[in-house]
């Protein structure tokens, strides 16, 4: 068994609060976590260990960040797809009907950002339904879709 000295040390309130939610979050003692960082500070290898966290957090940010630049391309092909197909299809609106048809247009507007912000606040996602659509962006394979569809 080893054995411990008793220490009496002063902390700061805040600094107390954090380390007593910290013991209840990992079910240890609040002496094993003053313990630990204690050690952490005094060991030469701290900075190894900041670098290796560091480095960890950074690789998660830059997949991240790949995540998020593959969705926008994704929304920028589908807005730039939207408005090629609008200008094919939609014909020019004549002189006379020009303010009945801004009137509808500001009506509609009014109902897609009503949408929109109900979808924004519900967490619905275009491209999380996208990606459920899409065989094989779940990280199966086209093929295994393929084969549960013939029953196979």
């Amino acid at each position: 068994m080893t054995t411990r000295t008793r220490m009496n040390v002063y902390f700061n309130p805040e600094l107390l609060a954090q380390v007593e939610a910290l013991a209840l979050r990992r079910q240890v003692s609040k002496s094993a976590i003053i313990e630990a960082a204690v050690a952490s500070f005094l060991s030469g290898d701290s900075a190894e260990k900041l670098e290796a966290a560091m480095s960890r957090r950074l690789d998660k940010l830059g997949r991240q960040i790949d995540g998020l630049d593959e969705d926008l391309a994704v929304l920028g092909e589908t807005v730039s797809l939207f408005v090629q197909f609008w200008l094919l299809v939609t014909p020019p609106v004549p002189d006379g009907a020009q303010a009945s048809a801004k009137a509808k247009g500001a009506e509609r507007f009014k109902g897609f950002m009503h949408t929109l912000g109900r979808r924004l606040a519900t967490g619905d996602r275009f491209l999380k339904e996208l990606s459920r659509d899409v065989p094989g962006a779940d990280g199966n394979s086209a093929e295994t879709d393929e084969r549960a569809d013939h029953g196979v």
